[in-house]
């Protein structure tokens, strides 16, 4: 079994303790994430792998705790809490993943490649999962700079 399989079927376990909403909206931005990371990763030559599991991770400390307050730091610890108990990764890239989950509310600034990565993904899904609602402010320029780099004008 792949590690990011692994990975899913943990998360899906913890989410499962959700009630049907909250978990439903969790498994559905947690994958879309997922998938976007995993395309952005291979266009600009990132680790595809590393980039779908710091999705499926990036906000698992928000779901479990229930609270978004510093849920990026928060959660980084926690995503490597999961990782050296699960053992999928080694030390570079358990770091690698926790980085970008560090990181990934930090929209307004760059960071690493594979802290964009994640930015970016969670960006797309936000902006394109519900057409209906308005971009945040924080959002914008990233937002515009994706469409842009996805032929999305």
């Amino acid at each position: 079994m792949s590690r990011l399989k692994e990975l899913r079927i943990y998360v899906e376990a913890d989410l499962n303790k959700l009630d049907d909403d909250k978990r439903n909206s969790a498994i559905v931005h947690l994958y879309g994430v997922s998938l976007a990371a995993t395309m952005i990763a291979k266009k600009r030559g990132e680790d595809p792998e590393l980039a779908s599991m710091a999705a499926m991770l990036h906000d698992m400390y928000a779901y479990s705790s229930g609270s978004y307050d510093d849920h990026a730091h928060k959660g980084a610890e926690l995503a490597r809490e999961i990782l050296e108990k699960l053992q999928l990764t080694d030390e570079r890239e358990t770091d690698i993943i926790c980085s970008a989950i560090y990181h990934h509310d930090d929209k307004l600034v760059i960071d690493s490649a594979m802290d964009e990565v994640l930015k970016d993904a969670d960006v797309i899904h936000h902006c394109m999962n519900d057409l209906s609602k308005p971009i945040k402010e924080k959002e914008q320029a990233r937002f515009e700079k994706l469409c842009e780099e996805f032929g999305m004008l």
